[in-house]
């Protein structure tokens, strides 16, 4: 697609061939999208950015879009994302950038700033704070406890359950119901033909999603299916088993973090709590802003794109 001036190329790193969707010219500032999205996602970002004087990339991660997907599930572990990153960052000729993630691509960025800090100037997260190991919030087993079996990321374990329920609702209708969802409680997939007979019900869009839009993210997973985003999921226990050297790790980088009142994310168990009451400014002490957008939901950058691309510019422009 070739989106008022937007490139693609495709790079080899660590292993795999990474699409990029890239403009502009000077310092670089790394989009890292979430699920079920795309490079795509960022598409206001990329060019309000690079109008600014920046050199904005948007990779579809592992698994996604234009990207390889591997197979094998262990091929999707935080280590092989940020070690994706890492290799891409140098393939651009780089030995720093600015790093804006959002929902799994914010939990990447986030170990990305744990693991390689020396890699990123300033970063900005939006929808998912850091979750800090030691709490053990992120694991399969206390999302079960607290959230049941059919909490999306219980009913995402299972390799090729959830894929086959999705394959029964037209794509483009699904991407609707995921990019349109402003309901803030857990997100429940029940089993069996209730949510097919419910999912594949036409939906009007806002204002700020087009048929073109949903038909652009539509033929992409049409293509790969889900399978790839969903494997980011199946090894958040491996990822949890694999990050106790790093259990009392601070973020150490320049840090804004950026929410919508309506987002799912922010009303997780204990997030509102450790966000406001001190707990992520201990781990992130370098957390310069916290911002919660009044009656925005999860997909706040697609959303509200022209009010985060400022809050983006506001923030990176002073490294």
């Amino acid at each position: 697609m070739e989106r008022e001036g937007i490139e693609h190329r495709t790079v080899e790193v660590n292993g795999i061939k990474m699409h990029l969707a890239e403009k502009g010219e000077g310092p670089v500032v790394l989009f890292l999208h979430g699920f079920p999205e795309l490079w795509y996602s960022w598409r206001h970002q990329i060019l309000s950015l690079a109008a600014r004087g920046y050199r904005a990339v948007a990779p579809d991660l592992r698994g996604y879009g234009d990207t390889e997907a591997p197979a094998d599930i262990s091929a999707y572990s935080i280590f092989h994302l940020v070690g994706d990153l890492v290799a891409l960052i140098d393939s651009l000729g780089q030995e720093q950038v600015f790093v804006v993630g959002h929902d799994w691509g914010a939990i990447v960025a986030w170990n990305l700033c744990a693991i390689r800090p020396d890699k990123v100037k300033a970063l900005v997260n939006l929808s998912v704070p850091f979750l800090p190991r030691k709490q053990g919030l992120w694991r399969t087993d206390t999302l079960r406890k607290i959230y049941g079996d059919d909490f999306y990321v219980s009913r995402f374990q299972e390799p090729g359950e959830v894929e086959a329920q999705f394959a029964q609702v037209d794509t483009a209708i699904l991407m609707k119901r995921f990019l349109t969802s402003r309901n803030p409680g857990p997100l429940i997939i029940p089993k069996g033909k209730e949510f097919v007979r419910r999912a594949n019900k036409e939906i009007t869009l806002p204002s700020w999603l087009s048929e073109d839009d949903i038909n652009y993210f539509a033929s992409k997973f049409i293509k790969t299916g889900f399978a790839g985003g969903l494997n980011y999921y199946r090894n958040m226990d491996k990822n949890w088993e694999l990050s106790a050297p790093w259990d009392d790790i601070q973020i150490k980088v320049p840090t804004k973090f950026i929410v919508g009142d309506q987002d799912l994310a922010y009303h997780f168990i204990g997030v509102k709590d450790y966000i406001h009451e001190g707990g992520f400014r201990r781990d992130v002490p370098f957390l310069k802003d916290v911002i919660v957008m009044e009656g925005v939901a999860h997909f706040i950058n697609q959303e509200r794109p022209e009010e985060i691309s400022n809050y983006i510019y506001e923030f990176i422009q002073k490294f």
